[in-house]
């Protein structure tokens, strides 16, 4: 990737606090980096990402001793890289006779394409480097020992023991139980009761059709997965009409010549296949019916906004070359109505919680207490679960009322799982040498859940799959549940679909395990300066405006995705099935929660009245990793609101708050 050059050092500032979001010593620091080594705050936000999880983000913190030992990693890999040329020129000047030099073969210097491997240790200066930062590893196979068993037959070396960065233990964990986040902090915390409640106290619904995700995967059509396509762009011309209050004829073709000025609803996409949409490579492509699904270069210089590849835009402007369309004004495209309730179905959620009169004070211990986590669910050097473990005891010792469970559980991407190279625990009703993955799941994931509704009957359990999941034979998205009774999960599991928006009580809660943030990450285009400039903030409002769990259309390569810990490498990406796109869009209202997990830092903010959520993953690669806590406190009535009997909108910013957490 070219270093982009900046004008001045105001504008890479900028990107600076857009991307890191750092303090004054530290901005300090990273423009010094960028200047050294000819880099964008992009670029460089990257290779820290990198770099983050080469060391573990515990020992990463965005503070002026890290970026500095950060700038002497990147010196010493310049360094590196300069010497390995050299040699090779050396090698090549001594003739073809001459024997070659055993070099250390440098690739992916920075581990910007990576973004998870960390980079092999190649000079004695790197490892007395890298010392400082050794941890105790785990267990592991070694070759003196290969006909040994270690202490627990589960632990075996992984990729990131092999590449020189080892693993941080479970038990010796970092930090466990710190807040990371908090949303809403004036609430106070869930306090749970002296005893588990005997009812469940909550009410869950599916708002999604979840027979219609059983359709049959691998069996789509161009000509319907055009009309899905083609569908959507005539559906957001008429909600932009009807918002705007516009007439039929102030609409056209912006691929047709013309003088008259006109607005042009249309899906923004890049005139190649190859390489990352820009301003010069934009185009827009439009409806059969409006403009015979044709494709115009777009010039939007004149306008402040940001665009990625599959979002529907509304552009007013002129075509009067027919050579492309110059943009002079987008239009807003109208939000859903957020959800609301009748008073009568609200006073009866609130006493299911114990909270009856209105004018009493609300007790934390009424609040609901739903934990939320995504997986993995165990770092790739073992298949214990210990992550999971902990967060069924948390439930327990905090007398959770909902547990939501966000794949991968059995990760595709997991090396040991992927070779099915590990060994079970002791269970006399399994053969060991006719075990199948779904005795593994038994014993893994489904006993310690098992565990947990024993200990809370009144638990309710949500599992969403991922398409990186070993147990879903349903492998494109959007993607059917799990079969639950078949692997052996308890009756206070409930299987749903990816993605899925349920209400837990009266709360409208929209969840997907597909990480659009991140893909969107890598594609947005941002044009002038942005409205946000939180990038965590600004992503998921792409979802909220364009009605949709994953409007990026087409998806990242999955090549260009960070590589995983299997053999092959390869990240799973995402296997979208163009037929049923239409089973990610949001039909009715706009959820008051939208859980969405992502490789992207976690967080817990309020985007357009909906309180969006990304716990993180509950194990990171070579570490433990981060959940999240919400404490739902009941919706108050007013006497104004009973005596009207209207629709009452939730509000759920204002009464939820949020803990991210380390597991």
């Amino acid at each position: 990737m070219p270093a982009k050059k900046h004008d001045s050092k105001h504008s890479i500032g900028d990107e600076l606090d857009e991307w890191f979001v750092p303090q004054p010593e530290v901005k300090l620091e990273l423009e010094s980096i960028c200047r050294l080594h000819s880099a964008s705050p992009e670029e460089l936000f990257y290779k820290w990402e990198s770099y983050s999880m080469k060391m573990g983000q515990e020992r990463t913190s965005l503070d002026v001793p890290t970026v500095r030992e950060f700038k002497k990693d990147l010196q010493e890999t310049v360094e590196r890289e300069a010497r390995s040329r050299s040699h090779m020129r050396s090698a090549d000047r001594k003739g073809p006779y001459a024997t070659p030099r055993n070099c250390a073969k440098v690739e992916d210097v920075f581990g910007m394409f990576d973004g998870v491997t960390p980079v092999q240790q190649a000079s004695s200066a790197g490892n007395k480097r890298k010392s400082t930062f050794e941890t105790p590893s785990v267990p592991k196979l070694g070759k003196a020992h290969a006909t040994s068993s270690p202490s627990d037959g589960r632990y075996l070396p992984s990729r990131a023991d092999q590449e020189g960065v080892q693993s941080v233990t479970f038990a010796e964990r970092q930090t466990p139980g710190q807040v990371i986040e908090t949303l809403n902090g004036h609430l106070n915390v869930h306090e749970p009761p002296i005893a588990p409640h005997p009812e469940p106290r909550v009410k869950l619904t599916a708002n999604t059709d979840l027979k219609k995700f059983r359709y049959r995967p691998m069996a789509m059509h161009l000509s319907e997965a055009s009309e899905v396509l083609d569908d959507r762009i005539d559906e957001f011309q008429s909600l932009v009409q009807a918002h705007h209050g516009l007439e039929d004829s102030a609409f056209g073709n912006a691929a047709a010549q013309g003088t008259n000025e006109i607005i042009a609803v249309g899906r923004i996409a890049s005139d190649t296949p190859e390489g990352k949409l820009n301003a010069a490579s934009m185009v827009l492509e439009t409806a059969r019916r409006t403009g015979a699904g044709l494709r115009i270069p777009l010039k939007v210089e004149s306008v402040s906004h940001q665009f990625f590849p599959g979002q529907i835009v509304a552009v007013r402007g002129i075509n009067a070359s027919g050579e492309y369309f110059s943009v002079s004004e987008l239009l807003d495209i109208p939000l859903l109505a957020p959800a609301a309730s009748q008073p009568s179905t609200l006073e009866a959620l609130n006493e299911r919680l114990g909270f009856e009169e209105p004018d009493d004070h609300i007790k934390p211990s009424e609040a609901l207490n739903v934990l939320v986590a995504s997986g993995p669910y165990t770092a790739d050097d073992n298949v214990s679960f210990e992550p999971l473990h902990a967060l069924c005891q948390k439930a327990e010792e905090t007398c959770a009322d909902m547990l939501i469970l966000i794949g991968p559980l059995f990760d595709s991407e997991h090396p040991l799982l992927a070779s099915g190279d590990f060994d079970l625990p002791e269970d006399p009703s399994i053969e060991p040498d006719r075990a199948t993955l779904v005795d593994a799941f038994r014993t893994l994931i489904a006993k310690p859940l098992q565990a947990l509704a024993q200990a809370i009957p009144s638990i309710t359990i949500v599992v969403i799959p991922s398409t990186r999941d070993l147990m879903n034979k349903h492998i494109s998205w959007p993607q059917d549940n799990l079969p639950g009774k078949k692997l052996g999960l308890p009756k206070q599991a409930k299987m749903v679909s990816n993605p899925v928006t349920v209400s837990i009580n009266e709360v409208v809660v929209a969840i997907s395990a597909q990480d659009i943030l991140y893909e969107l990450r890598r594609e947005e285009v941002v044009l002038g300066k942005p409205k946000e400039g939180n990038m965590l903030a600004r992503l998921p409002r792409h979802l909220i405006q364009q009605r949709h769990f994953f409007p990026l259309y087409p998806p990242v390569d999955r090549t260009l995705l960070p590589k995983t810990g299997t053999e092959e490498g390869i990240a799973t990406g995402t296997p979208i099935d163009v037929s049923y796109l239409k089973l990610g869009e949001w039909l009715e209202a706009r959820p008051d929660m939208l859980i969405q997990p992502s490789a992207l830092p976690q967080f817990a903010k309020v985007v357009e009245n909906v309180v969006v959520v990304n716990p993180g993953p509950l194990s990171k690669r070579k570490g433990a990793g981060t959940y999240a806590q919400l404490t739902v406190y009941p919706r108050k009535l007013t006497e104004e609101e009973r005596s009207k009997g209207a629709l009452l909108g939730h509000k759920l910013f204002e009464r939820a708050r949020v803990d991210v957490i380390r597991i």
